[in-house]
Parts: structure tokens; C-alpha cells; sequence
């Protein structure tokens, strides 16, 4: 189903999907970039549009060509939609990239001294290790959902009742969610990262702020998991980049995409399996994962 409340003739969908490989890619164009050598390189029609959109002088906010290239079809013709439409350009159609758990990245298959990622905790171990430090209270209710039964869309607790969240229409938000007073303000990380700990505790509090910062400009429903949100942090932070600003930056540009671009209410028709992909954030909002997929389920009216 889409929503139409926002959509005006010819106006694109935004896909929010792939939001990971926006926060990680979203730099600026560097204006050293030869673009014979772009056209050189590139190996398929949107990679061949955005060499054409930078020799034209419209590549500003565009990442620049390698990352550009990391990104998968999907996002690299959201990324063009905009300085194309400018130059009166067509974007070539874009098919959905490979699952990113089918792979894994070359230069860590081929290079067995390169340290592997570390492994990112599941949802409830991600809670249950935080909750652990501060009461040995019973795993069973640690993540805040003793007592719950998960059907379908809807998760039933005792004196609560959660439905699997939408994406919103922009009339149907709070006043000013899409101002640009609306920030995410996640504080920079100041610990030691080889400490898994200290990490776990740092992103388990920033994803409980962006889970409720994307309900707030209505996109419930596409949420990165914590396993993607933690991959985001050590990729950005390896490369030198403040992972608090760079979340910033992605939310800024959603909140912008927002304002002119309907949202379907959801991506798929995928739905959690158990309880034990879930943990709850407050006890109005509980998120599921199964580490490639994403549900957020908030209190029904």
C-alpha cells in the first residue's frame, strides 16, 4: 500500500531501505576528481549518470566516486534523482542489490590478517547485558516484555498493546518534526571502542534516540536494525568519521526528502517470527529483528 496523502503528480517515492549506506556514504563530492578517469571506471549506467552530473557542475552533496560506488543501485538513483531532475537528465532504472548478509567483503575474505568486524550483539543480548550491570533481574523480563505474546502485527502485554508501526504521511506528524530544529543530537563517542562493553553501552543508548527520532518524522518502518547500526558506527568511526555527526547529516537529509517525497507505508510484507527478535525501548515502543530486517511496534491508541 502507499500513501498518498503527500504525493503530488510526479513526485518520486522515497525508499529509506537502504538508510545504512546513506549514513555511511553521505559525503561531499571531492573536487579533485578527473572525470575522464570517473568515466573510465564506470561500469554501468548510474555510475556512468553520475560522472555526467559532476562534469556539469551539479555533484554538490554527492559522495564521492568510490563511495558513490559502494552504494548499491537503489540508493545510487535516490542519490542522482534530484541533480539529475536539475539537468533534465533521466535516471536509469535500478533493481534491488544482493542481501548484504548473503557476502562478505573481499578484502576480508582474501586478507586473513585483516581483523574481522566485531560481531554485533543480538537484540535482546544488546539490552540484557546493559540491564545486567545494574539487576539480576530474570533474562525472561529484562527485555520489558514479560508476559507478551507476539501475533502477527501486533504484540499483547499485560495492560498494553502494540501495533507494528507505518511510515506516516507528513500531515499526520507532530508540528515541526521536519524543522530543522528537529535534530537527533546523539553525543559523540569519547570511550575506549576495544572495549565491547563500553561500545554495547554507547550504542544501545544512541539507537533507543534514533528508533524514536524516525517515528518522529514517520518512518517507522524503515529502521536500521542494531546489527546495522552498530556496523555504521565501526565503519564510520575506522574511517576517521564522528559517527554522531554523520547520523546527523542522514537525518537532515531524510527530514529534507520527507518534506517533498511520499512514503509507502511499508517495504515488505515480512513479519517478526518470535519474541526473542525484540526488546523494548519504553513501554511504548519494542523493535524486532532478525539482524536483515527491522520492526518497530508502538502502543496502540
Amino acid at each position: 500500500m502507499v500513501r498518498n496523502d503527500d504525493k503530488t503528480s510526479g513526485v518520486a517515492v522515497i525508499d529509506c531501505k537502504k538508510i545504512l549506506a546513506l549514513i555511511v556514504l553521505c559525503g561531499w563530492v571531492s573536487s579533485a576528481a578527473a572525470e575522464d578517469a570517473c568515466l573510465a571506471s564506470a561500469q554501468s549506467g548510474l555510475e556512468r549518470l553520475y560522472c555526467e552530473i559532476v562534469a556539469r557542475g551539479e555533484g554538490r552533496g554527492l559522495p564521492s566516486p568510490a563511495d558513490f560506488k559502494r552504494n548499491d543501485p537503489q540508493v545510487q538513483a535516490l542519490l542522482l534523482r534530484r541533480p539529475a531532475a536539475r539537468l533534465g537528465l533521466s535516471v536509469p532504472a535500478s533493481s534491488p542489490a544482493p542481501s548484504p548478509t548473503a557476502t562478505a567483503p573481499a578484502d576480508r575474505l582474501s586478507d586473513p590478517t585483516v581483523e574481522p568486524a566485531p560481531t554485533p550483539p543480538s537484540p535482546s543480548a544488546r539490552r540484557s547485558a546493559n540491564d545486567r550491570a545494574q539487576s539480576p533481574v530474570a533474562p525472561d523480563r529484562q527485555s520489558g516484555l514479560s508476559g507478551c505474546q507476539l501475533a502477527g502485527e501486533v504484540i499483547d502485554c499485560p495492560n498494553r498493546r502494540l501495533v507494528l508501526a507505518s511510515n506516516q504521511a507528513n500531515r499526520e506528524l507532530q508540528p515541526g518534526a521536519l524543522a530543522a530544529g528537529n535534530t537527533l543530537s546523539l553525543a559523540s563517542f569519547q570511550g575506549d571502542r576495544r572495549d565491547a562493553e563500553v561500545v554495547r553501552r554507547y550504542l544501545s543508548g544512541a539507537y533507543d534516540v534514533y528508533i524514536l527520532k524516525m517515528l518522529a518524522i514517520g518512518l517507522g518502518a524503515n529502521t536500521m536494525s542494531f546489527t546495522a547500526f552498530h556496523h555504521a558506527f565501526h565503519s564510520l568511526e575506522d574511517g576517521g568519521v564522528d559517527f554522531a555527526q554523520r547520523m546527523e547529516q542522514t537525518y537532515r537529509l531524510l527530514k529534507e526528502d520527507k518534506k517533498t517525497l511520499a512514503v509507502k507505508a511499508r517495504y515488505h510484507n515480512e513479519l517478526p517470527q518470535s519474541l526473542a527478535w525484540c526488546v523494548s525501548i519504553n513501554r511504548e515502543v519494542v523493535v524486532c529483528d532478525n539482524v536483515g530486517t527491522n520492526w518497530v511496534f508502538t502502543a496502540a491508541p
